[in-house]
């Protein structure tokens, strides 16, 4: 039972860390790298406190964290992503199983549709000659928190 707690807690820290970023993206379109640091140094403890086996369980987070790393960067590299998304999304990586980090991604990708569609119309009203700076920090930070409900929700179990 002590262990709940400490994965509850840490089901809080890692939300309110997706929860600044993404305000701070929204507002500022960056993500300070302190915060995806943060996730990745509470990662292990994350691990510990759900029993995570070294192999597979920890190769394979740290497996998946380096594969959407690489994707996602590819996607920095051609100006459709920021940086500190690109850092957001594979710290976040870490801390789900694969079930949750697709589902999470699948989120992800329907919240940053709809932050996308936003912020084309309210460009589009505004008629700005800039280009239009989506925060996709905002999806991925939405999709992280709701990946974060089951052992926060479902702590019975």
């Amino acid at each position: 039972m002590p262990w709940e707690f400490v994965r509850i807690g840490l089901a809080f820290v890692a939300g309110g860390l997706l929860l600044s970023a993404g305000i701070e993206d929204a507002r500022t379109r960056e993500i300070a790298d302190g915060k995806s640091i943060a996730l990745c140094a509470l990662a292990p403890l994350w691990w510990w406190a759900n029993a995570a086996t070294v192999w597979p369980g920890v190769a394979v987070q740290v497996a998946a964290a380096a594969i959407l790393f690489a994707i996602f960067a590819t996607a920095f590299h051609f100006g459709m992503m920021g940086g500190g998304d690109v850092k957001l999304i594979a710290a976040l990586t870490l801390w789900l199983p694969l079930p949750e980090l697709v589902g999470m991604v699948m989120v992800m990708s329907l919240v940053g549709g709809g932050v996308t569609l936003a912020m084309l119309i309210h460009h589009r009203f505004a008629r700005s000659d800039r280009p239009v700076e989506v925060p996709y920090g905002v999806a991925i930070a939405a999709a992280g928190i709701l990946a974060f409900r089951e052992p926060i929700l479902n702590h019975f179990a």
